[in-house]
Formats: C-alpha cells, sequence, structure tokens
C-alpha cells in the first residue's frame, strides 16, 4: 500500500501551526478527529513536542494513517484509533484539546449536530476546540472559489457542502463551548477557537 496523500493537508499547514502553538500552548493531549491522511497528525506532533497526538478517522483511513506515522516514528503521536462521529456515545478518552481540520465541509448536517453532541464529552474542564476550513457567514459565501467549491461539493454529495458560521457557532454554545477566537487564514479559510464554558 502507497502512503496516502493530500495537497489539502499541505496548504497552510504552516498558518494553522502558527495558531495551535498559542491555542493549545497549555494543552498535553489532542485528539484529532478525521485525520485523513495522517500528514497534518505527523506535522504537527513534530512541531509541537509538548503535545501528545491521538489521530483518529473512519476505519477506512487507518492503514494510510499508519504508514505515515510510521515512517515518522514520532514518540509523541499515537496509533490511530477508530471514530465515527454518529457512532454516539464516542468511545475514546479524555483528551485537553480537540483538533479538526477540512472535515466540516464533508460532513452532512446531522454528522456535525453529533460532533457537537459529543465534543464536550471528551473534553477535560476548560479544554479547547480547534477547528480549520472554509466556512459561510451570513449565508454568503466569501470568495467565487468557495462558491465554486461548494458546488463541487454538493455535486459528488448533496449532504456535503461549505457550513455557515453561525449554525455552526450556535451548536457550539449550545454544547457548552464559548468562541474564542475566529482566525482568518490564507485562501479563504478559518480557523475557530473554542474553549468548555466556565461556569
Amino acid at each position: 500500500m502507497e502512503k496516502p496523500y493530500s495537497q489539502a493537508c499541505e496548504n497552510n499547514k504552516a498558518h494553522i501551526l502558527e495558531v495551535l502553538k498559542d491555542a493549545f500552548e497549555h494543552s498535553k493531549n489532542v485528539l484529532e478527529i478525521g485525520s485523513g491522511t495522517g500528514q497534518h497528525a505527523v506535522y504537527f506532533a513534530e512541531k509541537l513536542h509538548h503535545l501528545n497526538w491521538q489521530p483518529s478517522d473512519k476505519a477506512e483511513n487507518l492503514d494510510g494513517i499508519k504508514l505515515w506515522i510510521n515512517e515518522a516514528k514520532l514518540p509523541n503521536i499515537n496509533d490511530p484509533v477508530e471514530l465515527d462521529v454518529t457512532n454516539l456515545p464516542w468511545k475514546t478518552d479524555k483528551f485537553d484539546a480537540v483538533f479538526s481540520a477540512n472535515t466540516f465541509h464533508i460532513m452532512s448536517r446531522y454528522e456535525l449536530e453529533c460532533f457537537f453532541k459529543c465534543v464536550v464529552s471528551v473534553l477535560t474542564e476548560s479544554g479547547r476546540l480547534c477547528v480549520y476550513g472554509p466556512f459561510n457567514y451570513d449565508e454568503n459565501y466569501t470568495s467565487e472559489s468557495n462558491k465554486n467549491f461548494d458546488k463541487w461539493l454538493k455535486k459528488r454529495d448533496e449532504d456535503s457542502g461549505i457550513k455557515d458560521f453561525e449554525w455552526v457557532n450556535s451548536l457550539a454554545r449550545s454544547s457548552g463551548l464559548t468562541l474564542q477566537q475566529d482566525h482568518e487564514m490564507p485562501t479563504n479559510n478559518r480557523l475557530l477557537e473554542w474553549k468548555i464554558t466556565s461556569d
């Protein structure tokens, strides 16, 4: 089996890293949801030595992720675990940080509802969630390229597509998360940063 590769994982990874340095500065254990090829897991584990990185994805992607991990031989990255966001409740350990990139526009609205129902249950007190990808604002596309990308996504899978920031943030708030920052990223992407709401 050849090691899988995604150009989307390479795009903006250095910019994502700069945000995660601050967002996860006091974190120790990170669950990555939807690790895909495993490229992000290896890159961020290599750059952020203080973090123990736990990749996860659907069963069909785990072998490809393992190829990246086995080649990297990093001490702070675990073997990937199976996680389908719709299999409730999630059977994982507790983490003080959760990261997900390039996933929300692939998920259906139902899958995202499941995501936010469970993500708080795996976060420790004051845990943080960071999500990278494209978002719409006030139901408007932020660029012509995002509009075309959304058309392509819906043609491939009518249940997928770029999600509205306001709707996503309402799910986060309902689950007990408070938005900390909405980071503008290159090529019309965002990095949304939430934390567990303090009483």
